[in-house]
């Protein structure tokens, strides 16, 4: 199946280094309606700011900068601070934002995933939502390598499912409501440049654009909802859904959350 993007045009491709079986690389550009270019011939020339490829047993996206030094990829072990023990203790700003009872999560904005791992190791029941057919893909990557992991393995886990699509569309249809609806959606920067913005969220943003339609996913997370929905938000930002029933906050950054009447 081919999946058109029409924001990747002329930004992205799919590399292959002239190393291995080829055929994944060709599959994963039909894919996403890319080009596939070949770093091992001559006159190759970085003709687009981005590129897909596997690397190091994932699969990651580079821009020109990080052709030789490696790539980004959805990063599946705990960062810094967490928890290696499953489930996680569920503290910290996010579970207070999520709840002590909440059972079932749906993450509408998943991006890089590393709210949604961090959820997932907390022992919530997670189902993730991503629109970016391109981190799609790297998502994808990064649960199978996650299932793969031995403790993932030992405890007879899966890892979170991943629906591909328009949120608001996916939240209508979902079957039963979750007793939470996460959203960490894309907010203008507060500076034009910021030395301490992640490099991921910067590749993010100049691929993909702010989310233009944050306040129709707020709404349609509300209504899809069974108890609450938690919305990340950076500190400067005014809530997005108007005066929330609490807010957690952590560095740089709050969870604010409403809660279903």
């Amino acid at each position: 199946m081919t999946i058109t993007q029409p924001g990747y045009v002329g930004k992205l491709a799919v590399l292959y280094d002239g190393r291995g079986d080829i055929l994944p690389f060709q599959q994963l550009a039909e894919r996403l309606a890319v080009p596939l270019r070949n770093s091992s011939e001559a006159g190759f020339d970085q003709q687009e700011a981005f590129f897909l490829s596997w690397r190091d047993g994932c699969l990651k996206l580079l821009d020109k900068e990080l052709l030789k030094k490696g790539g980004m990829a959805v990063e599946i072990g705990p960062r810094q601070g967490e928890q290696r023990s499953w489930p996680a203790p569920k503290d910290g700003a996010l579970a207070k934002a999520l709840g002590r009872k909440t059972k079932t999560v749906v993450d509408a904005t998943t991006g890089w995933g590393q709210d949604s791992l961090h959820i997932f190791r907390m022992g919530y029941e997670l189902l993730c939502m991503e629109r970016s057919p391109l981190m799609a893909v790297l998502l994808a990557d990064g649960f199978k390598r996650l299932a793969q992991e031995e403790w993932m393995q030992r405890l007879q886990l899966e890892p979170p499912r991943l629906l591909v699509g328009n949120a608001v569309e996916l939240l209508a249809g979902l079957p039963e409501p979750p007793d939470c609806i996460y959203l960490d959606p894309m907010f203008p920067p507060k500076r034009k440049k910021s030395a301490l913005a992640k490099k991921s969220m910067v590749v993010l943003r100049d691929l993909l654009g702010d989310d233009e339609d944050k306040a129709g996913l707020f709404a349609a997370a509300m209504q899809a909802t069974g108890k609450r929905v938690v919305v990340k938000s950076p500190d400067y930002a005014e809530p997005l859904g108007g005066k929330p029933s609490d807010s957690f906050h952590g560095k740089l950054l709050r969870y604010d959350v409403f809660l279903k009447n």
